[in-house]
């Protein structure tokens, strides 16, 4: 992903964070069982933080060389929140247990999604220290 596009995915990621937040404190908080909306709120807080996992790595990306394992790392923290969350989402709302299942291979693409950013920092560069 370049950079402009993780800025722009991040941003429009955090707005849906806190939209199915405030739905969730809204909404859902009163049709789940508390241990359900437990888990409704770890979708939206894994949400929130890789989002802004995407802003940081957009702003890291403007300032450094193209690199195919940063554009890596927006890919598979973007994979991580369509299926961690939207899983935990989906599981929750719809009472779909089965799907739960695929919620771990979601926080493998965050943990991917981290991974790469740390190699694609190791492998530029290192300006970003002032040192040439």
């Amino acid at each position: 992903m370049k950079p402009k596009s993780l800025l722009i995915t991040g941003s429009i990621l955090l707005v849906l964070a806190v939209a199915f937040g405030a739905f969730g404190a809204h909404i859902v908080q009163d049709m789940l069982t508390p241990e359900r909306f437990e888990v409704y709120k770890t979708g939206v807080e894994y949400h929130f933080y890789h989002a802004l996992g995407l802003l940081i790595l957009g702003a890291v990306s403007m300032q450094l060389d193209e690199s195919k394992w940063l554009k890596w790392s927006g890919y598979s923290l973007l994979a991580g929140i369509v299926i961690f969350s939207g899983s935990l989402y989906f599981l929750t709302l719809t009472d779909t247990g089965w799907l739960g299942m695929i919620t771990p291979l979601g926080g493998f693409a965050f943990i991917l999604g981290w991974v790469f950013f740390a190699i694609g920092i190791m492998r530029t560069p290192d300006r970003l220290s002032g040192k040439e």
